[in-house]
C-alpha cells in the first residue's frame, strides 16, 4: 500500500514545502499532487500524479489530456480532471500574457515560436488571430474555430468583429497542421487571399498567416507574398 500524504511528516507534505519553501523545491509529480489534494483508497496523490506523469509522457504529454481521458482514470472523476485542466489553460494564458505589448510580433521570426509554444498540445486544429496595436505589439490572442485533425471552420465575420472590438491595427492570422506537415493547402491560401481582402475592406490590415506544426512554422507572407 502507497503511504498517502496525511502519513508524510508536515515537513515533508507538498502543500506544506511548497508553502515553507516555495513551488519551486516541489518536483513536477509533488506538484500535481497539491492540485490533486486527496489519492484514491491505497494510492497517495503523488503516486497518482506520478502514474498519469508516466502514462502521458510528462508535462507536456498530460497537457494533451481532454478532461475526459483525465477523469477517467482510477480516483480521478470530473473534479479532479477539471481542476488540471484548469491549471493547464492558465500555464497557457500566462505564457501569453507574458509576451509585451512592445514586442512587435509582425516579424514571423518572433510569432513563429511564440504561436509554437501556444499550440504544441494541440491534438486538433485551431484557428485564431493575434490582435496587433499600431506598432504591432500584441493586444489579445483570439482562438476562433476548433476542428478535426485536418480542418477548422472560420467565421470571417466574428473575426473581423473581435478585431474591431480590439481596436487593432493589424491582424496576425495562425492555425496549426496536427499532422506535422507545415505545407499550406490550397484551402489555406483562399482563405488567407479571403481575409486579406475582407481586412481591406474593414481597414484592417492581415499582415500574415502562420501555420505551425509541432516546434516549426512557416510564414504564408515570406512563402507566398502573392497571396498578400
Amino acid at each position: 500500500m502507497e503511504m498517502c500524504i496525511r502519513d508524510l511528516e508536515p515537513s515533508q507534505r507538498p502543500r506544506e514545502r511548497l508553502l515553507e519553501n516555495g513551488a519551486r523545491v516541489l518536483s513536477d509529480a509533488e506538484l500535481l499532487a497539491v492540485l490533486l489534494r486527496t489519492g484514491r483508497r491505497g494510492t497517495g496523490a503523488v503516486a497518482m500524479a506520478h502514474d498519469v506523469l508516466e502514462a502521458s509522457g510528462g508535462l507536456a504529454g498530460l497537457a494533451r489530456l481532454e478532461p475526459a481521458a483525465l477523469a477517467d482514470r482510477p480516483g480521478w472523476g470530473p473534479a479532479k480532471a477539471a481542476t488540471v485542466t484548469a491549471a493547464v489553460e492558465l500555464a497557457r494564458r500566462l505564457a501569453a500574457a507574458e509576451v509585451r505589448r512592445d514586442r512587435r510580433l509582425d516579424r514571423p521570426e518572433v510569432a513563429g515560436p511564440f504561436l509554437a509554444a501556444h499550440l504544441r498540445d494541440r491534438r486538433r486544429e485551431v484557428f485564431g488571430l493575434l490582435s496587433l496595436d499600431g506598432r504591432h505589439g500584441l493586444i489579445r490572442l483570439h482562438e476562433l474555430a476548433w476542428g478535426t485533425r485536418r480542418s477548422a471552420p472560420v467565421d470571417s465575420g466574428e473575426l473581423f468583429r473581435l478585431a474591431l472590438l480590439d481596436g487593432a491595427a493589424g491582424l496576425l492570422l495562425f492555425h496549426n497542421h496536427p499532422s506535422g506537415v507545415l505545407d499550406p493547402s490550397a484551402d489555406d491560401l483562399e482563405l488567407t487571399r479571403r481575409l486579406v481582402e475582407g481586412g481591406r475592406v474593414v481597414g484592417v490590415d492581415v499582415l500574415d498567416h502562420l501555420i505551425v506544426a509541432g516546434p516549426k512554422w512557416l510564414s504564408l507572407r515570406v512563402t507566398r507574398p502573392g497571396v498578400f
